[in-house]
């Protein structure tokens, strides 16, 4: 499947020139490195680790780095290895969450021009199951069934000058986010485990998302081979911070 993308990044242009005419020594490095020597390391693999999960994985990741040319380039190879349409926009939109609208739009832009370049007819089929009465319950039953009971109430726990942002974490990023179709609760907490050690700076959250990770079922070894992945697009700095944070959680949940 990596060999799509090897070539289409041989293909990527600056000015009126491929990468493969300006940097053919640096493709060569980086296309052996990511799109072989990585995928077939026996240490960053894992056997719930498919072609399509890595692929849901590594565009989280590049969501989460902000690298929206290689977005680009990976988004249709990802839909070869069977990531559907649905599956593609519930990872830019839950990514609102974690990243910001800011930073996600030209992501959602630049999914809708790959998407109709492929034909799929745009808008998808609506993926929410929740209305504006309900998603705050929906949201805090997500939260106790990731997280734990201690989550119950915790919207109007806390300071009051903050309450407002637990009311919102509940209505809106687990009760309008996670309640959606298209992705289960493991699918979504790797991707956000995803969005956030691509992002850095987040490590109470990430260690956090790292035990919510371990109690939807995607074991240590699972998260250790996910962020192995998405090594060579968000570098070595910022994977070693998260497997750290994935040993705390790990550690943390032995105890």
């Amino acid at each position: 499947m990596f060999d799509d993308i090897r070539s289409r990044m041989n293909r990527f242009w600056s000015d009126d020139r491929t990468l493969e005419q300006t940097d053919p020594e640096f493709v060569a490095l980086f296309s052996n490195f990511a799109y072989d020597e990585v995928i077939h390391e026996p240490g960053a693999n894992h056997p719930d680790l498919d072609d399509r999960t890595r692929s849901m994985a590594v565009l989280a990741a590049l969501l989460g780095c902000q690298g929206l040319d290689e977005y680009e380039l990976m988004l249709p190879v990802a839909m070869k290895a069977g990531v559907t349409p649905v599956e593609v926009k519930e990872i830019v939109y839950q990514a609102v969450a974690y990243l910001g609208f800011g930073r996600v739009l030209p992501f959602l832009r630049k999914t809708n021009q790959v998407l109709e370049a492929m034909d799929v007819a745009l808008p998808l089929a609506p993926q929410s199951t929740t209305t504006p009465e309900t998603r705050a319950a929906a949201g805090e039953q997500v939260q106790i069934d990731i997280f734990g009971e201690h989550m119950r109430g915790f919207a109007q726990s806390g300071p009051e000058e903050t309450r407002h942002i637990n009311k919102w974490l509940a209505d809106n990023c687990f009760g309008d986010y996670y309640t959606r179709g298209g992705l289960d609760h493991r699918r979504r907490e790797m991707i956000t485990l995803c969005f956030l050690a691509a992002q850095g700076g987040c490590e109470p959250q990430l260690t956090a998302h790292a035990g919510a990770n371990l109690k939807v079922g995607n074991e240590k070894a699972f998260l250790i081979a996910v962020v192995s992945q998405c090594m060579p697009y968000i570098g070595y700095p910022r994977t070693l911070n998260a497997i750290r944070c994935i040993n705390d959680a790990a550690a943390k949940a032995a105890q």
